[in-house]
């Protein structure tokens, strides 16, 4: 029996399935760093393909995949800009200071989202040599602590051309990036297009234990290798990973429209619970945001009595929760963790 019966505390939880696994013992191997893994070959030319970029490079997280886009576009002292509640400000320990030297410029907005024109005005204008040079715009699609919104094609081209005009580059964090191509039915090459560089993952919904795929043109890629490699990225026989991502390619992505209906019925079932706060016309992909502060509990005490149910949720701030739906969980397992958040209110 597993320690919860469901979990919802993140799509990174997923584990894989049968087929799955029989992919990963039949996949063809070789030795990765050298460019001789023939399944990590074809992993990378079918993310390239799929984002309309020329060569691809395969890394064990999305993580890695910023920090090396981050040190390939930028130099010591140079500015990213991004929004204050992005993964790179949050979720990857300082590493854009500690393995770059690189300075975040965090900009405020509804959502996980921002303008071009706070871009332009948040571009730093080399008139002395007081200030750091802007030199990045790093875009969150889905943003995370946005709620799992979805970044609107257009205003992302909004501020492309506010970047280049700036003569900035443009980098994507696409770790959700399949769940808004899905929800949207903008395709991943339209939403890819403005950017230098950018990345999806394989393991949130898409299914698979571990990897990411890094995208952008073939002279971008050969420098990003040696950020890899400087990063302790290179692997051997990674086909063994790459055929998991291979599979969720073939097979998980269609299904993640699931995962968002599951996001909907979960957000209709809580939404009128007693002191539970959200907004149902903002839940746009696979994940849930609510507000408990009316409780009278803290988003850790409502996480702990929970988990004694055998039902695990996250906490993303004192007073806020996070459920995630994912391939993982069925519709009879929503209800079970809505009807067990109720019983938990009601104690």
């Amino acid at each position: 029996m597993d320690k919860f019966r469901v979990d919802l505390y993140s799509d990174t939880n997923t584990r894989p399935s049968a087929a799955m696994r029989q992919a990963c013992a039949d996949a063809e191997v070789g030795n990765e760093q050298a460019g001789e893994d023939p399944t990590v070959n074809r992993l990378c030319e079918m993310v390239a393909d799929l984002m309309g970029k020329e060569a691809g490079l395969y890394a064990p997280s999305g993580s890695m995949c910023n920090e090396i886009a981050y040190r390939v576009w930028c130099r010591q002292g140079d500015e990213i800009i991004l929004h204050r509640t992005a993964h790179a400000v949050h979720a990857e320990t300082g590493a854009p200071a500690a393995l770059s030297g690189l300075m975040l410029h965090s900009l405020d907005g509804p959502r996980g989202q921002f303008s071009a024109e706070q871009v332009r005005t948040a571009v730093r204008q080399p008139l002395t040599n007081h200030r750091p040079r802007s030199r990045l715009v790093s875009i969150e699609q889905t943003s995370n602590q946005g709620g799992g919104t979805i970044w609107p094609l257009e205003q992302i081209q909004d501020i492309e051309k506010a970047a280049k005009d700036s003569k900035l580059y443009m980098h994507m964090d696409g770790a959700r990036l399949l769940n808004a191509v899905v929800e949207t039915r903008i395709t991943a090459t339209e939403y890819a297009a403005p950017f230098d560089s950018a990345w999806i993952d394989f393991s949130k919904g898409l299914g698979a234990p571990v990897g990411a795929v890094l995208v952008g043109s073939s002279e971008f890629i050969a420098e990003a290798w040696r950020c890899k490699q400087q990063f302790g990225g290179a692997m051997r026989q990674a086909g063994i990973i790459a055929a998991a991502c291979i599979f969720a390619l073939e097979h998980n992505v269609d299904r993640l429209t699931e995962d968002h209906e599951n996001a909907r019925y979960f957000a209709s079932l809580i939404g009128d619970l007693p002191g539970i706060k959200l907004e149902l016309d903002r839940i746009e992909t696979n994940l849930v945001f609510f507000d408990v502060s009316a409780t009278g509990m803290s988003g850790i005490d409502i996480a702990n009595r929970l988990r004694q149910r055998g039902i695990r949720i996250g906490v993303s701030a004192p007073m806020r929760m996070r459920a995630v739906t994912h391939l993982d969980v069925a519709r009879a397992d929503i209800e079970l963790a809505a009807n067990e958040l109720k019983a938990t209110l009601n104690e």
